[in-house]
């Protein structure tokens, strides 16, 4: 036991957290958000578009395109998936549905390999509390246990993981490789194969899905880390050879991701330096995305900051410092910002562990107040507001609906309704747990935040769900162009973003080609902002106009139905 250690915990409050309820926590997290929701506009449909593309042969697999247009993530490994799903799938089933089967079960590599990253670093010497003069402290497995359950509470709490990890997009596989990398550094001490199986993936899969910059400094990293750890920390070392064995295959696994990068020409970093607008935006994304772990992750740096003094940091701390420290350089340097801060939330989640040993009671019930009254509250608005959708009651969220998403008309479901029901239900009776005395368990201050936010992301994705989708998908937009085109297979495009090529190919069933191709359709689509170059380049056939269908509530983000003349 580590004498210095901040951590003061006794056996009685690392009981575990019933495995019943922590499978069907993390259970309820996947899937909502990916079952039963329509591709929503930007990467989440554009991606599914190259999917089916490659899928049925119709582009090159090193180089996809769509109705001409190369994607914006330099990524294939999403593609890849993606597209072997749709060969290997029944033909009948929907593509949207068949693409995000592998995403689901990325989704959960990520919360499994989280929960066992926390639980080898906090196995670790230094990582455990001080030992008892008459004994009576945590034993090493049941406190990393209890560490581990409280960091994956912590990974699910975070408010900016829900969305990003339940689009089909390059940007959760990065997410899910970043993890196994975390957890092949931590493992390593006591593990030999199955670490480096996951940096061999996590390390492989960065640099294919569009992050080989982020693969080879965290590669670099990890070699490094595990050569400089300090001998207190090289449990077992004798019998692995750790951790000068653990630094060759780190450096060897980074040596071959970095020629794999080279061979394909991987290497795009696009640096964008902020301005001061841009930063101060950055800075309140931090304050959002990463809460409640950020505030946490401080507090558990203060508390241990004598361990960081003396420059021999221990692998418990400057492993998710490290990788905190990457993701947010990115953040600040590439776009998009928030889906660069999402690959640094499982090391901040673990940094967020522990501090729970060292939370006083004061502060314990701050957090659980804190949170009740916010995911309340917000549980409470979503509850309103459906009621106005359904009843009119009450007028004035009815009528902001009205406003916002005109030509919305609500339906009443009854398995989605049923589901929210059963979420609340959840909530009430684990706060009505939380009330109780349960002193003991350390994790007991995350289980508010993260039921909180599950419940929040359970309650949009069922009640909320039908508006969601008819102001964030292109859905009735196509529907209304596919109305007037009829039987129609083909259609040329000119000016349409990938999103809205996608969106025409998955809800409209249409093979798009851009114009001037080989290829001939009898229908045109034009983006109405791009309409002037498309009148000034194109002397062709003639055209007549038919209509103009728009994104719902967007007016601006409109498309223009042209019919060949003559057809």
């Amino acid at each position: 036991m580590n004498s210095t250690s901040p951590a003061i915990v006794a056996q009685n409050a690392v009981r575990r957290l019933p495995r019943w309820a922590l499978i069907g926590l993390c259970a309820a997290y996947v899937l909502a958000g990916f079952w039963g929701r329509a591709p929503w506009k930007g990467a989440d449909i554009a991606e599914l578009g190259y999917m089916l593309e490659m899928a049925a042969g119709h582009t090159r697999w090193m180089q996809p395109t769509l109705a001409g247009l190369a994607p914006e993530n330099d990524g294939l490994l999403a593609y890849w998936i993606g597209a072997w799903m749709l060969q290997l799938a029944p033909s009948n089933w929907a593509p949207e549905l068949v693409t995000r089967l592998p995403f689901m079960a990325m989704l959960a590599l990520t919360l499994v390999a989280t929960w066992y990253g926390v639980y080898y670093l906090a196995r670790s010497p230094r990582a455990q509390p001080v030992a008892f003069a008459f004994g009576g402290e945590a034993r090493p497995n049941d406190y990393a246990r209890a560490l581990a359950d409280g960091g994956l509470l912590a990974l699910m709490a975070c408010l900016g993981l829900a969305r990003p990890s339940h689009e089909v997009t390059s940007y959760l596989v990065q997410l899910t490789c970043t993890t196994l990398t975390f957890y092949a550094v931590a493992a390593s001490p006591y593990r030999r194969w199955t670490p480096l199986a996951a940096l061999v993936l996590g390390l492989g899969g960065l640099a294919l899905s569009g992050a080989p910059t982020v693969a080879l400094v965290l590669g670099a990293a990890s070699a490094v880390l595990t050569r400089l750890l300090s001998d207190a920390d090289a449990e077992g070392r004798q019998r692995l050879g750790w951790p000068r064995e653990a630094s060759l295959a780190a450096a060897g696994v980074t040596a071959a991701v970095g020629a794999l990068v080279y061979q394909l020409d991987l290497a795009h970093w696009r640096l964008v330096w902020p301005s001061f607008g841009e930063t101060r935006s950055l800075a309140r994304l931090l304050l959002w995305f990463a809460w409640p772990a950020w505030p946490l992750a401080l507090w558990s740096l203060w508390r241990w900051r004598h361990h960081l003094r003396n420059g021999r940091w221990p692998l418990h701390l400057g492993l998710p410092i490290c990788f905190v420290a990457v993701s947010v350089a990115i953040t600040f340097t590439t776009q998009p910002a928030d889906r660069a801060l999402l690959l640094g939330l499982p090391a901040l989640a673990t940094l967020a562990a522990f501090a729970l040993p060292t939370l006083s009671r004061s502060m314990g019930a701050l957090i659980d107040w804190f949170t009740l009254l916010f995911f309340t509250s917000a549980a409470l608005v979503i509850w309103v507001v459906w009621l106005a959708m359904q009843t009119g009651f009450p007028a004035q969220p009815a009528a902001n609906v009205a406003r916002l998403a005109p030509g919305f008309r609500p339906e009443l479901s009854w398995l989605p309704l049923l589901c929210a029901v059963a979420a609340t239900g959840a909530w009430m009776w684990l706060v009505k747990w939380r009330a109780g005395r349960h002193r003991a368990a350390i994790w007991k201050s995350l289980v508010l935040p993260a039921g909180g936010a599950a419940l929040g992301w359970i309650l949009l994705m069922t009640l909320w769900l039908p508006l969601l989708d008819y102001a964030l998908s292109y859905a009735s937009m196509v529907q209304s162009a596919r109305a007037l085109m009829g039987t129609a297979t083909c259609a040329e495009v000119y000016g349409l973003s990938p999103d809205q090529t996608a969106a025409f190919q998955v809800h409209g069933d249409l093979r798009l080609v851009p114009t001037g191709s080989a290829t001939r359709c009898d229908w045109l689509l034009v983006d109405r902002n791009q309409l002037v170059g498309w009148l000034e380049t194109h002397d062709g056939p003639n055209w007549i106009y038919e209509t103009n269908v728009w994104r719902q509530g967007e007016q601006r983000e409109s498309v223009l139905v042209y019919r060949r003349a003559g057809s």
